[in-house]
């Protein structure tokens, strides 16, 4: 089989992709391989594969290279090693983590697990933040009859969590 790239060298380096179901296969010559930053020497990390088993498109290129200002660790330490080398690589890498961490957990955001004792104080506490934002939202529009039902269902959402657990449960 030929390179999928170059078309004139045997293809010896296969990779194989599944994104949302469908799959992707690559063929590549060690030479085309190793332009496109894949090290076929090292052993393969997870983050080579969360990053796109570290096939870089051309668009990627300009910023392959890029480095941490304090501690100089570039794109490529970070895709091979998958830690930073200090806290500002956080700023440096910044445009890069988004896409990474949401491939990682399949979401943007964080949904831990919670003890099942603790479950409706977290999802109270939950609701209380997001009816307080909504109130203070209301407020700055000048919008008073819905703040004032806001306020009301903040009252009602603490007197919720205050309740002792045995009153709140038949």
């Amino acid at each position: 089989m030929l390179c999928e790239s170059c078309k004139e060298n045997e293809a010896t380096v296969h990779l194989t992709q599944v994104i949302d179901g469908a799959i992707k296969k690559l063929h590549l010559c060690e030479a085309c391989a190793a332009k496109s930053g894949i090290d076929i020497q090292g052993p393969l990390s997870i983050t080579d594969i969360l990053l796109g088993m570290g096939i870089q498109k051309p668009a990627d290129l300009p910023d392959a290279e890029r480095t941490c200002p304090r501690c100089h660790m570039r794109r490529t330490d970070f895709k091979k090693t998958g830690r930073f080398g200090c806290a500002a690589c956080y700023e440096a890498f910044a445009e890069e983590l988004p896409p990474l961490l949401k491939a990682m957990h399949r979401s943007d955001h964080h949904t831990g697990k919670v003890p099942s004792r603790e479950s409706l104080r977290v999802r109270a506490s939950a609701e209380l933040e997001s009816l307080q934002q909504k109130m203070d939202k209301a407020i700055a529009a000048e919008n008073f009859e819905e703040a004032a039902r806001l306020r009301d269902a903040i009252v009602a959402c603490r007197r919720r969590m205050n309740e002792p657990e045995a009153r709140a449960t038949p």
